[in-house]
């Protein structure tokens, strides 16, 4: 039967990584916990999987691993939880919004020697492959400068937005760890700015929704991200890489791959507008990554640590809007 699984949370990215476990012949959904009725019952009779509360999934030995789909102040003590009980655990970012907490629940995983992934999905996603893939072959040298664009259609709920712990830690985070993943090492200082031009109500919830940050490793390496919370023309997701013999870079996503010419120019058709369209693949192939890892015993290719410094970046943004200074990492 192979690998078998809990999902807790059947929101819809739960639904997504349930997709995905059905999709893989080593995998089966065999619980899910979900604290809505309705969206219970609409899992249940989408995967014919049982429902149990986290303490039952805990407790049972027909799982092996759980896939933590929760809101982000329960991760931490959920994966302690698990790993305490001996499963596999694969955990949507972040692991906290408190870097001392993901420390300490970091130390309980390494304790128990726990099989864990945290979520990434963009490094996942075929088009960025690819492009590591380019860049690990030689084929433009050494990287010299990063330029990552990440720029939503519009802002999340402002329910959301007030416990997200705001724009860095919510969306640059991605870029981070997707910049980290591409240099190869890591990053020695941070420097940032941001602005509320979208929509004033996201001030007032002491965020923002207009940022630039750039990144600097100790051999001098740069990486720019730009990122909005509101793109007119839909969901814009690119990267580029400089490097000291070329250049590659993976270009946005659209409905579908065509161009019009015509007398008054070229026409093509809108970009993917939400996030789990564009990245549906990306979804897909980190769930087959994390089952591939346990299976063969190996370490997950997105760890507990690549969370944390992810986290560190973050808050180092963060500050760096702050102090309107450059901050330095250990």
């Amino acid at each position: 039967m192979g690998l078998k699984f809990a999902i807790l949370g059947a929101g819809r990215i739960g639904i997504v990584h349930a997709q995905a476990i059905r999709m893989i012949s080593g995998a089966k959904l065999v619980a899910m916990a979900e604290t809505s009725e309705k969206a219970a019952k609409s899992a249940q009779l989408a995967f014919g999987c049982d429902l149990r509360s986290i303490d039952q999934i805990a407790e049972s030995p027909d799982i092996d691993a759980v896939i933590i789909c929760t809101p982000t102040d329960t991760h931490a003590d959920l994966i302690e939880k698990f790993a305490m009980a001996g499963k596999a655990i694969f955990c949507e970012k972040p692991i906290d919004l408190d870097v001392a907490r993901v420390r300490e629940c970091l130390t309980v995983v390494h304790k128990c020697k726990t099989k864990f992934m945290v979520g990434f999905n963009r490094r996942f996603d075929p088009d960025f492959m690819a492009l590591k893939s380019a860049i690990d072959d030689g084929h433009i040298g050494d990287i010299e400068m990063i330029a990552i664009t990440s720029r939503d259609p519009s802002a999340p709920p402002y329910e959301y937005i007030s416990r997200s712990g705001g724009i860095f830690r919510d969306m640059t985070i991605h870029d981070f760890d997707m910049a980290r993943w591409l240099f190869g090492e890591e990053v020695e200082s941070v420097q940032a700015v941001a602005s509320v031009l979208t929509d004033p109500k996201i001030g007032e919830l002491n965020d923002y929704d207009s940022v630039s940050v750039i990144l600097c490793t100790a051999s001098g390496r740069q990486c720019t991200i730009s990122n909005s919370r509101r793109a007119t023309y839909g969901y814009d997701q690119r990267i580029e890489v400089h490097g000291s013999q070329g250049m590659v870079q993976a270009k946005n996503t659209k409905n579908s791959n065509i161009e019009i010419a015509g007398s008054k120019g070229f026409k093509s058709p809108p970009l993917l507008d939400f996030f789990m369209t564009r990245y549906q693949a990306a979804y897909a192939n980190e769930i087959a990554a994390f089952v591939k890892a346990i299976a063969q015993n190996s370490e997950p290719p997105t760890s507990g640590n690549d969370g944390l410094k992810a986290l560190l970046l973050a808050d180092s943004a963060a500050l760096a809007v702050q102090t309107g200074k450059s901050i330095k990492l250990a």
